[in-house]
């Protein structure tokens, strides 16, 4: 999956306004999950996101309490939530500022006022996706790639071993210290196994596969 812009959780029970956002978004440039409640949300795990889009007024678990419950766990309270809500009262909106919400917009809203709200939140968090135009980068932060501006989402040990050569450009690694860095878990991996993680890795970085090179016998690294 590509996510040039970030990751995106629309959490509300309104069929039609999830989807549309979603939608919507999704045009934007942002990858993005829906949830129809908030425990379907947590099952979702918000650590994973840039940003959520979250109604207050839920069957089950409100929008409150899950904002509450992700503001009290170190792992998702950096999370920036806004949220989407038909009660527009000057003591809702205190009330979802003091529990951490980054930004409150009111129902009915325009699909541009919310993608301004969102686009200002990602900015104010550092959660926005940085601007990369030219060339190959990794970011540990978000976990992508951006091959020419394209963001990349590559599985864990991919996304490992481009960024190790990346971050050592003209070394070369044997396969053996790619092993005991990629792969430190005590499990039993062959050494075929850099071989294939290499070659996968390769196609989905055109037209900077080349760049990772091999040394016959050795291992590879990476070459400008």
């Amino acid at each position: 999956m590509a996510d040039k812009k970030g990751r995106i959780l629309v959490v509300d029970d309104e069929e039609a306004l999830r989807e549309g956002l979603g939608t919507f978004f999704e045009l934007e440039g942002y990858a993005v999950d829906t949830a129809a409640s908030a425990e379907e949300a947590m099952a979702l795990g918000a650590a994973g996101y840039d940003l959520l889009l979250l109604d207050i007024m839920m069957g089950g678990m409100s929008g409150t309490e899950l904002a509450a419950a992700l503001k009290s766990s170190p792992t998702t309270a950096g999370v920036p939530v806004i949220f989407l809500t038909a009660r527009d009262s000057e003591d809702d909106m205190v009330a979802g500022l003091r529990l951490g919400a980054d930004d409150y917009i009111a129902k009915p809203f325009s699909l541009r006022n919310v993608l301004a709200r969102v686009e200002a939140v990602l900015r104010r968090s550092g959660r926005a996706a940085p601007t990369y135009k030219r060339g190959i980068h990794v970011d540990r932060g978000s976990l992508l790639c951006y091959v020419d501006g394209r963001g990349v989402r590559l599985p864990r040990k991919e996304f490992e071993i481009l960024a190790l050569l990346l971050e050592n450009r003209g070394r070369v690694f044997t396969r053996e210290e790619l092993l005991s860095r990629i792969w430190p878990e005590k499990v039993v991996v062959v050494d075929r196994s850099v071989d294939v993680h290499i070659t996968r890795l390769r196609g989905k970085i055109a037209p900077y596969g080349k760049c990772v090179i091999t040394r016959s016998g050795y291992g590879y690294g990476w070459q400008d």
